[in-house]
């Protein structure tokens, strides 16, 4: 093989080369894209979650003030009950 061919394999190898090159930047770019889509789309999910629980945290704390009211409800009437039963 003389050096104009052994050139000439050169050139091309560079050519697939730098085409490799040029393919992994923009590979690169895609998964940095996606890899920044992805974190932005967590931090949403747990900014919503947290406000959920915040919310379910709100309502449990509601319901249970409503349970321990009705639960004095019934106790006061039970007493009711009982000192209306022993007076009879």
């Amino acid at each position: 093989m003389d050096a104009v061919d052994e050139l000439k394999l050169l050139k091309a190898r560079v050519g697939e080369l730098e085409q490799r090159v040029e393919h992994l930047r923009v590979s690169r770019r895609v998964l940095m894209n996606l890899l920044e889509k992805v974190e932005r789309e967590k931090v949403a999910l747990v900014h919503r979650l947290e406000k959920e629980n915040v919310r379910l945290q709100r309502d449990n704390k509601r319901f249970a003030k409503w349970i321990f009211s009705k639960n004095r409800e019934m106790v006061e009437l039970q007493e009711k009950m009982e000192s209306s039963e022993q007076k009879a």
